[in-house]
């Protein structure tokens, strides 16, 4: 059976029997659109099998509770989060304790990667783990996401660069209450971190154990060489190629 792929033009075909040929040969769901001339033939495939239903908040949320692997949702959408390595997560799992240290016994709390951050948008609603979040006012006790998160941290990787750098920073920052989104590297000791204020959004860049995150905002400090204390760095890829062979 030939795969044929949606809104995708072949090109020409030497006869419109050619062209019927693999059009009958391609899956039953695929719904192809002729355009033939008179000497040549081209296909289009207009539509392939059914979308899924879009699944609602409510379903998301109780299928969540009981899934064996964490899932985030964008606008009925759920996506499957792959696993993060042992370097991303002793960077994360140091991070969240220099917050927790610094926080401790004050209003502001500090949640690793099993609570999500809710992004309720005027186009859609959004759910995200971040590697770390902290927020000052807390949803209540049962639910399983924040909606109002002051900081927000996320350890990137090759495979989650591109989302965590624009989709998600994009949706993280339509939240009013986020003041600072922070960008930790796992190949190398730097951090790019985007902050809110009252002259707009700014970028600050840090590199070299040596450097420290100022969050005045939330009282707090981060230091990198305490970020990535006894962290050992790899080749761009040999990791996750590991994880993944």
């Amino acid at each position: 059976m030939v795969e044929l792929v949606k809104d995708t033009f072949y090109t020409l075909f030497p006869s419109v029997d050619a062209c019927e040929n693999l059009r009958r040969s391609s899956s039953p769901d695929a719904v192809v659109l002729l355009v033939c001339g008179n000497s040549s033939c081209r296909m289009s495939v207009m539509s392939t099998a059914p979308q899924k239903r879009a699944i609602s908040v409510a379903e998301f949320l109780e299928g969540e509770r009981v899934s064996p692997v964490k899932h985030e949702y964008v606008d009925g959408a759920v996506y499957a989060m792959a696993g993060a390595t042992t370097t991303q997560n002793l960077i994360a799992t140091n991070a969240t304790g220099i917050f927790y240290s610094q926080l401790r016994g004050k209003r502001c709390q500090v949640f690793n990667s099993d609570m999500k951050v809710r992004i309720r948008q005027s186009r859609c609603t959004r759910f995200y783990y971040p590697d770390l979040s902290v927020a000052c006012q807390l949803n209540a006790g049962s639910d399983t996401y924040q909606d109002n998160p002051v900081v927000i941290v996320e350890v990137l990787s090759e495979s989650t660069r591109r989302v965590d750098e624009y989709e998600k920073r994009e949706a993280y920052l339509s939240i009013n209450s986020l003041y600072v989104y922070i960008l930790l590297e796992s190949n190398t000791l730097a951090a790019q971190v985007y902050r809110r204020t009252d002259d707009g959004l700014v970028s600050e860049s840090y590199t070299g154990a040596e450097s420290v995150i100022p969050l005045p905002e939330i009282d707090c400090a981060l230091s990198l060489g305490e970020v990535y204390f006894h962290v050992e760095f790899f080749p761009i890829g040999s990791v996750e190629n590991e994880s993944t062979s």
